[in-house]
């Protein structure tokens, strides 16, 4: 791939102001006092106004640098200045930005004078310092392709006080060694937001070092979803005035006073709270059941809710003695080498059978990854307001992939599970013998049948036996009603909790369906009469054929109602189903608060 040099942009921008052109610099467009009379020439104002005036050709986009409109001034009124070490001395702030610059090569040194240089979302993957001006004092390379830092060893610019690092792939411990005191001195405000930095104590213990950091960004690293996040930056840089674009109030860092002694209790990782709240909009089954169908098959219809989340271990609010996940429902892949599955794979997995629980314990073995794994709910029979209730707890140490993850979002599916029970085979026969010998009665007189000799309390015991049958049940039959994608962004931005009413839009029922396929069967059969009749039709005087193309334009108009009819019933049975769903990371308010925490976590 072909480099872009910086330099060579530079030059490109700095060509486009057009400083030797009209209305700039010399030429015969100049009013002076050697202008012969009836050329045409110019007021210096007037030029002045054809580079200002939004609707002037001569305007230019000056936004890459605030020096490059005065520039253009000063070639108006004095273009005998502007020589060529005169115009690189002249720039102190360039704003390079999504220009595909690629190389920060040395010619970025003519310009010695430059203070300001923002670099932001380009292709730059290494930062050569012996090629920065030691004028520096902000130096901008937000959204590039950095992946290290080992280039900032020496030379670097004495005076910056801004660095901005953010969305890079930043994150190693060879990188915390270059953002200490002795590589920046005089550095006032810092940006690594965005970045993969997951080790806060080693990160924030090069940040002490910095005599003058003020400012400060981490929100979007890994590390700052765990619990001890901000608290623990809060107490460990006590010169710190911002964090994260707010202001550190003297009651937050009274709260966190301690925290950074007890580095004991500091532990990257993370704990999630998910929540299932009520349930509405689902369509009554029970509405659809024709009255003259037959007893059996007995059907029961249940409802759940599956979700996919990020762990290494469940725990379960009931405080069992083990966690369990259904083996099922775990996906196998690395959440770090694989994307989340698509809402196909959710309808997939979620039609599989229950098979036995597989349980999860906390080891060392699980430290470098985690599974993405899928919970069910409890099942609910219907009710206009399904109340789960569900709650579940989320331990996990992988916190790059939980940032990935949470940029991904969540995907959540509501789920019908159809049972149909039958009777068991042995309840078959006292079914089918009296009806055998009430036949024996009809044939001879002196007969009797067992009913009639039996006594009441027999009776009593086979009408028992005929209303309540044992009953032996099929395979489930599951069908996923909806599924919805759920962002959790916010997340990673330093956010807590997310609350949000789910909307989903229900399905038709199963009668729905088949009352939908046989009118559309009735409307095919009624065009293929209208078409009979027209060629039945095709021998009569002209007078009937005109009645027969009315008779059928009706018959048409009548299907097309008919159709429409059939569209708007289609869409009124679309209803809208909503779930709550709510998110939470645990985030410690104070110092006691980690004291008493920690202790539960662990165990």
């Amino acid at each position: 791939m072909s480099s872009n040099k910086l330099s060579a942009v530079l030059e490109e921008q700095i060509h486009r102001l057009c400083l030797n052109d009209f209305p700039c610099g010399h030429g015969t467009w100049r009013k002076t006092k050697d202008s012969r009379e009836g050329a045409k020439t110019e007021e210096t104002d007037a030029l002045l106004d054809l580079l200002s005036c939004p609707h002037s050709p001569w305007q230019h986009d000056e936004s890459w640098s605030p020096q490059a409109p005065a520039l253009r001034q000063l070639a108006v009124l004095t273009p005998e200045r502007l020589h060529t070490d005169f115009i690189y001395n002249y720039f102190i702030t360039f704003r390079i930005v999504d220009k595909d610059v690629t190389v920060i090569d040395d010619g970025l040194l003519k310009f010695s004078k430059l203070e300001e240089l923002v670099l932001s979302a380009n292709k730059i993957s290494d930062i050569p310092a012996e090629n920065l001006p030691s004028t520096l004092k902000i130096l901008e390379l937000r959204a590039n392709q950095l992946s290290a830092l080992n280039s900032l060893n020496n030379s670097l610019p004495p005076r910056l006080q801004y660095l901005g690092l953010g969305s890079n792939s930043l994150g190693s411990y060879d990188d915390v060694c270059y953002l200490t005191g002795r590589h920046w001195p005089q550095l006032v405000c810092l940006d690594l937001s965005d970045c993969e930095f997951q080790d806060q104590q080693s990160l924030l213990k090069a940040l002490s070092t910095l005599p003058c950091l003020r400012t400060l960004v981490l929100e979007g690293n890994p590390f700052t979803l765990a619990p001890c996040y901000p608290g623990f930056t809060v107490d460990s840089l006590p010169q710190l005035s911002c964090l994260d674009g707010s202001w550190i109030s003297p009651e937050e860092r009274h709260c966190f006073r301690g925290l950074a002694k007890k580095s004991d209790l500091i532990v990257d990782r993370a704990s999630a709270t998910v929540s299932v709240g009520r349930m509405r909009g689902i369509p009554d089954p029970l509405m659809s059941v024709d009255e003259n169908a037959p007893d059996f098959p007995v059907i029961t219809y249940s409802y759940f809710i599956t979700y996919e989340f990020l762990s290494h271990q469940t725990v379960n609010l009931n405080f069992d003695s083990e966690w369990k996940f259904d083996a099922a429902h775990v996906t196998e892949d690395c959440f770090s080498d694989a994307d989340l599955q698509s809402n196909k794979n959710c309808e997939k997995e979620s039609s599989k059978p229950d098979t036995q629980d597989l349980t999860v314990y906390t080891g060392e073995t699980c430290h470098d990854f985690a599974h993405v794994s899928r919970h069910s709910t409890s099942k609910l029979t219907w009710s206009e307001c399904m109340a789960f209730s569900d709650t579940q707890t989320y331990i996990v140490n992988d916190l790059g992939g939980l940032k990935r993850f949470f940029n991904q979002g969540l995907y959540l599916t509501i789920e019908e599970e159809k049972v149909l029970s039958w009777p068991a085979a042995s309840e078959d026969i006292p079914v089918a013998k009296p009806s055998q010998t009430v036949k024996e009665k009809k044939g001879g007189k002196e007969k009797e049948s067992p009913i009639k000799s039996g006594s009441t309390k027999d009776k009593s015991k086979d009408k028992k036996k005929k209303s309540v049958p044992e009953l032996v049940q099929d395979a489930p039959i599951r069908r996923v009603l909806g599924s919805v994608h759920v962002p959790l962004q916010s997340l990673v931005r330093r956010g807590q909790k997310v609350e949000v009413l789910c909307e989903l839009a229900a399905l038709h029922t199963e009668s729905e369906v088949e009352a939908t396929q046989t009118l559309e069967k009735d409307l095919g059969k009624k065009t293929k009469e209208d078409k009979e009749s027209k060629q039945r039709g095709g021998s009569s005087t002209k007078q009937k054929n005109t009645a027969t193309s009315k008779g059928k334009g009706k018959g048409r108009k009548e299907c097309e109602e008919m159709d429409v009819h059939t569209d708007n019933s289609v869409f009124a049975h679309l209803k809208l189903m909503t779930v709550e769903l709510s998110v939470e990371l645990e985030k410690w308010q104070s110092a006691s608060e980690a004291q008493l925490l920690l202790p539960h976590q662990n165990s």
